[in-house]
């Protein structure tokens, strides 16, 4: 049986939210037949016996805070829709009040049989924890007209990083790499100061506007890594597979902030190389390709790896060097250790944010560039195209057919 859909998923706004409203008539209840009375018990006189609302270590409450209903979805004029993933379907949408453009993203929550799902609840309470100014500002969340209708509100954001490589006609400058790394290392040092662990850092959850600024965003598989571990562990079914970090891969079941600083390498380097590094269609040959970059892990590089759940069942190559400088030519050796330092086997020598932020190579020149420096391009979210180049005049064909200016007849 097909879900029930609102008029704003529609795009149909013929009716404002004042005329959606209808006047329902209270239905009138059965008067209840009349009971013999009963005397009233006598109220206890040992204070022990007597049932209490209220511990009598807390003082009586004298006001109440006030609780705000979720406002409409309505409040708000679709616009066109963005994009669609595993965890919503995101759209444009102007304020009706104020005018501001906004993203929504709407839940999916048709197939849920267990409540309101715990991704969702992750993911706004990562949000609402994360208030940074490199991480997607949530604003509200309002409802449609069935309780599966429910929108997560923030500002919207001209372009995702992925989509931007693709129609850029030239590839980011090092100076600009430079600037786009150390505002994606302060929002994940932000995160991970707060205990929230972003599980799917990847280009096309990068937001970045016409200024310079990128913003982290799609929190959907986030945790707090502090809270108490199930039965099972941590689920390996995070990180898309391009970004995911090798103990993942290997069947490990508790792993921390590591694995969000490996995808940072993986952006670091497609940053760099204009593709992402990693162009696997499957978890084995991923495998593969990390030990071709980095070489196959040894008791050296990585003391725990023979204790991982699916380590015994692969077969590792001869060992070969890691291949960074051959990878990355054109990175200077500053470039080289931060990168060989985000991607390192052993999660415990990984660099942290916090560390990454102090390297040297954000210091060394091109200096990174101002963001306002940084140029603007076409948003494919709002529906811009890209203007195609003026088509310039050919050359003379002949010199002799060829009139200059001065040899017109003076009029």
């Amino acid at each position: 049986m097909a879900s029930k859909r609102s008029r704003w998923d529609t795009g149909d706004e013929t009716e404002d939210l004042d005329d959606r409203q209808r006047s329902a008539t209270p239905a009138k209840r059965p008067k209840k037949l009349a009971e013999p009375s009963t005397p009233a018990p006598a109220p206890s006189t040992n204070p022990v016996s007597a049932v209490r609302t209220r511990s009598i270590y807390v003082p009586p409450r004298t006001a109440h805070p006030g609780l705000a209903s979720s406002r409409s979805v309505y409040s708000y004029e679709r616009l066109n829709q963005i994009e669609e993933g595993s965890y919503g379907v995101v759209f444009r949408a102007r304020d009706k009040v104020t005018g501001d453009i906004v993203a929504l993203k709407k839940l999916k929550l048709e197939e849920e049989k267990h409540g309101f799902p715990i991704t969702a609840l992750r993911e706004i309470n990562a949000l609402m924890a994360c208030r940074h100014e490199n991480v997607v500002h949530i604003r509200e969340v309002v409802v449609g007209d069935t309780l599966t209708q429910v929108y997560i509100v923030m500002d919207f954001i001209e372009h995702d990083l992925k989509s931007l490589l693709t129609v850029m006609p030239t590839p980011f400058l090092q100076s600009e790499i430079k600037t786009l790394m150390l505002q994606l290392l302060s929002a994940v040092a932000h995160c991970h100061s707060n205990w929230i662990l972003h599980r799917d850092l990847k280009t096309s959850n990068l937001l970045m506007n016409n200024r310079g600024t990128i913003k982290v965003a799609d929190f959907g598989l986030a945790r707090r890594y502090g809270d108490p571990v199930g039965v099972g562990g941590l689920t390996q079914l995070v990180v898309t597979l391009w970004y995911r970090a090798p103990e993942i891969l290997l069947g490990a079941t508790e792993y921390s902030t590591a694995v969000d600083m490996w995808s940072v390498g993986c952006i670091f380097g497609e940053l760099i190389l204009n593709e992402p590094i990693f162009q696997a269609k499957g978890e084995l040959e991923l495998i593969a390709m990390i030990f071709k970059l980095l070489g196959p892990p040894t008791k050296v590089n990585w003391p725990e790896y023979t204790s991982l759940p699916l380590a015994k069942t692969l077969s590792l190559p001869h060992y070969t060097p890691p291949a960074f400088r051959q990878r990355f030519p054109y990175l200077t050796a500053a470039g080289i250790d931060l990168i060989s330092s985000l991607m390192e086997y052993d999660p415990a020598k990984r660099i942290t944010a916090e560390e990454a932020l102090k390297h040297p190579y954000f210091t060394e020149a091109p200096m990174p560039k101002h963001k306002d420096l940084f140029g603007s391009f076409p948003s494919l979210a709002a529906g811009e195209k890209r203007r195609k180049p003026f088509d310039s005049p050919s050359a003379p064909e002949r010199v002799a057919d060829y009139k200059l200016l001065t040899d017109f007849d003076p009029v």
